[in-house]
């Protein structure tokens, strides 16, 4: 009954507290039931081959025994069917040859903008199926179908289109249209003219019984036979949608995470805050013949009505923006299109008991101390803040500063590639934000004194006033500056991190590539026709080398095999174009029977033998030429074009010649690439690679090296940043109503001293911004041991590069905090100025 008295006696106090809690259990909720739904995703069924009763592909696994049993891999690049195998199965059931092929369509009305699609013939429509929606199929060279409902130009049965193939660009007539199933955007040719663009067999539908297959083929054909639910592995990336699940597993997790560590500190700090504000009630209380365990009961009691009303709030609140959220990542591309919630109950259950947790924890440690006050040191205590650190905090505080700064040092020692890692980046700074968050009563003293020094010595008192309230009112100001240390260290942190990997990665994409153009697909990851690479060796003053993105994979201590992104270069004219940073060896000793690996690897000495299967499975024994550093992780293999697996030419580094004209170079170069789907850069304008291996594109780790502003990192990014950012406000404007609120007499003295309302109101929001300065200080030292963590581990790795400071997001960050410190510190201002100063002068607080 008293817990319930105190709670609505003190309302103002206790709803900032209420409200900041209830987010956070909102949050929590509503990223834990999206984190359900990756656990319970369902499983995607046959895309491409739905209506196929068997398809017949190359086996696309790597298989290799060890002494431990049987290993497997998928290949980088498993071979083509058998051009024989269908005239054997013919017998069996109808057989179809399918066919994959670029074909990028350009409309005539808006040439610039270029639709990447797939070709097929159109006799494996049926397998998927595709049904015309529109016009009949294709009978002539000429003829294409299309598939309807892309992002693309809408192309309508008799638009007359350009599309290019690896056979060349040719003008053809849309004669049917067929509708869109979701998975790619298809272009259909006769099955003629699909042979005669694209030879190789990529798959076989066999309309035959599939043991009756099996038994033809027999058990050492290097084919797999797949029906029902195995049809998937021949649809095109067949692992993208459990790739996306890891990628949202990861970035929920690491979101529920930061917003449970936001949501437990910021509720500590207003809890602490809170009891800190009735330390003279206290003092009463145990003047009075209170007992300190009576003392802690009440106010324990007090935080676990708030608790669990505010986690009960918080739950529905997770409830109801959970399919928002859902949503939005769906919108934003960092979830699947068919990525659903579903409806499992334990998330709702651990948010609740979590804010019931966070908060009784927030209580125990509030209420400790003010339980073991003595009554005559709470009165004491009431005017002027003291003693604002116990030992125990003095001693958790030290800790977790050193665990903090410890475990990046024996990182360091040990493995700097370690702390370039998602996982390290994302959660190692939150050890040195808890360690400054407990010493900020004793920080935000000098720190605060170090920003006012300057405004005390202008005319005026105000600088004064600001500076002194500012060091008497130690827990004031260090409850208002921890959740901006928090949020500004996070912000600094994660982004400074992923623009400084982003920067090393360019800087050593630059520093390894001496060519002055460089010619790729405008399509990432495609081949480049054969035709362009003989008009670019054509091209006088021009020096010409040509390469190909191929795999590598070792069997790593008898137990694991471990593939490597590689690229099959041609050694004579390697150096030429490429400088990568050799660490042994040389690569002028690069041939046939040799390789190029970097310092990740188990066997780095030149000289040394290492088994190494390729990209289509074959097995070899090379001989190690020379080492790379590590880096960033772009480093990675290089073969020579016999060993690329199978590998077609996807880049071509052009230099130009001693005594050549660059600007003749570039023109011609420019030239033979028009309509060919390929596009010309300088190194400098290339974006910076995204993955592990030498250049290489795709990104199994994105966070590491974000591409642009609509990046799936940086939305994700964006996302976190937000929801700190939202506890954050939440804190700032409770901690600030809460101790505005009971400066009433304060306020009274000024304006008795003869300060207008304004000039009152002046010296509140110079506190409250003062306050956030300090935050901002303190999360910015934070922020910068971090990056220099980051810094130093390049360094080891032997990338030099400058730390990129996110100085326009900490702008936001720093600027929102400060508008929302002054907007909420000035509210309360000008409700405890409307009576007139000799009765709040004369009121007890």
């Amino acid at each position: 009954m008293l817990a319930l008295r105190g709670v609505r006696l003190r309302w103002v106090t206790f709803a900032g507290s209420f409200v900041a809690l209830a987010l956070g259990v909102g949050l929590i909720a509503a990223t834990g039931l999206a984190l359900a739904a990756t656990f319970d995703a369902p499983e995607r069924g046959p895309e491409r081959f739905a209506a196929a009763p068997v398809v017949v592909r190359a086996d696309g696994l790597l298989r290799v025994d060890t002494p431990t049993g049987t290993r497997t891999a998928p290949l980088d690049r498993p071979g083509p069917v058998p051009p024989g195998l269908a005239a054997r199965l013919a017998a069996l059931g109808r057989t179809v040859e399918d066919r994959t092929f670029p074909a990028d369509v350009v409309d005539p009305r808006a040439p610039e903008a270029v639709d990447a699609r797939v070709g097929h013939p159109w006799s494996v429509a049926a397998a998927a199926p595709y049904r015309l929606t529109t016009g009949r199929a294709p009978a002539a060279p000429g003829d294409v179908v299309v598939t309807t409902g892309s992002g693309g130009p809408r192309l309508r049965t008799g638009d007359r289109v350009r599309v290019r193939t690896p056979a060349g660009g040719e003008t053809r007539t849309v004669v049917g249209t067929v509708a869109g199933r979701g998975f790619e955007d298809a272009v259909f040719f006769t099955d003629d003219e699909a042979a005669r663009i694209s030879p190789a067999i990529d798959a076989l539908v066999v309309h035959a019984d599939a043991a009756a297959v099996r038994e033809a083929l027999g058990p050492d054909s290097g084919t797999d036979v797949l029906t029902g639910h195995d049809r998937r592995r021949a649809d095109p990336d067949p692992d993208r949608d459990g790739r996306a699940l890891v990628s949202v597993n990861a970035l929920l997790g690491t979101a529920a995470g930061i917003t449970l560590f936001v949501s437990a500190a910021v509720v500590a700090s207003t809890f602490s805050y809170a009891v800190a504000q009735r330390r003279r009630e206290f003092g009463l209380l145990r003047t009075a013949g209170a007992t300190p365990g009576q003392i802690r009961r009440t106010v324990l009691a007090e935080s676990v009505l708030i608790g669990v009303a505010a986690s009960a709030a918080g739950t529905l609140f997770g409830a109801t923006g959970a399919p928002l959220l859902v949503r939005r990542m769906t919108e934003a591309g960092l979830a699947p299109s068919w990525f659903a919630l579903g409806d499992p109950p334990w998330p709702l259950h651990a948010a609740f008991w979590a804010g019931v947790a966070v908060a009784t924890a927030a209580a125990l440690v509030s209420c400790h101390r003010a339980g073991r006050t003595a009554p005559t040191e709470a009165l004491r205590e009431a005017a002027v803040d003291s003693r604002v650190m116990p030992v125990s905090r003095w001693v958790a505080a030290v800790l977790v500063l050193l665990l903090g700064l410890g475990l990046p040092a024996l990182a360091l020692a040990t493995d700097p590639g370690d702390l370039l890692g998602r996982k390290s980046y994302v959660t190692r700074p939150m050890l040195l934000i808890v360690g400054c968050a407990l010493l900020a009563p004793v920080l935000v003293c000098p720190v605060g004194r170090l920003l006012t020094w300057l405004p005390a010595r202008l005319p005026g008192a105000t600088g004064v006033l600001v500076r002194e309230n500012t060091a008497a009112g130690v827990r004031r100001t260090a409850a208002v500056a921890t959740p901006v240390l928090i949020t500004v260290a996070l912000a600094a942190s994660l982004t400074g991190t992923v623009a400084t990997l982003e920067e090393a990665r360019a800087t050593e994409a630059r520093t390894a590539t001496t060519a002055d153009f460089v010619v790729t697909s405008e399509q990432d990851g495609r081949p480049l026709a054969t035709a362009l690479l003989e008009r670019v060796r054509d091209i006088d003053g021009a020096v010409v080398s040509a390469s190909r993105s191929t795999a590598v994979t070792v069997l790593e201590e008898d137990t694991a095999l471990v593939s490597s992104k590689a690229r099959a270069v041609d050694p004579a004219r390697l150096a030429d174009v490429a400088k990568p940073p050799v660490t042994a060896g040389r690569l002028a000793d690069l041939d046939d029977g040799s390789i190029v690996v970097n310092e990740e690897w188990l066997t780095t000495r030149v000289g040394d033998r290492v088994t190494v299967w390729l990209g289509d499975g074959s097995e070899r024994s090379l001989r190690i030429a020379a080492v790379l550093a590590t880096g960033t992780g772009d480093n990675g293999v290089y073969v020579t074009a016999r060993n690329a697996g199978g590998a077609e030419i996807d880049r071509i580094d052009v230099k130009v010649a001693p005594g050549g004209d660059r600007r003749a170079v570039a023109a011609a170069l420019n030239t033979a690439a028009a309509d060919t789907g390929t596009r010309v850069e300088t190194p400098a304008e290339r974006p910076a690679p995204t993955g592990p291996g030498p250049d290489a594109r795709p990104a199994d780790d994105p966070p590491a090296a974000a591409l642009g502003p609509d990046d799936p990192t940086r939305t994700g990014l964006r996302m976190i940043l937000g929801i700190a950012l939202l506890a954050t406000g939440t804190a700032l404007a409770n901690t600030l109503v809460m101790a505005t609120s009971h400066r009433g007499r304060d306020l009274a003295v000024l304006r008795l001293a003869g300060a207008t309302v304004p000039q009152v109101l002046r010296l509140v929001v110079a506190e409250a911004v003062a306050a956030v300065g300090v935050g901002a200080v303190l999360g910015g030292l934070v922020a910068a041991v971090n990056l220099l963590v980051v810094w130093g581990a390049l360094a080891l790795l032997g990338v030099t590069t400058a730390v990129v400071v996110p100085w326009g997001t900490l702008g936001l960050v720093v600027a929102a905090a400060a508008l929302l410190a002054a907007g909420s510190a000035v509210l309360p201002a000008l409700s405890a100025l409307r009576p007139r100063p000799v009765e709040l002068a004369g009121s007890p607080e």
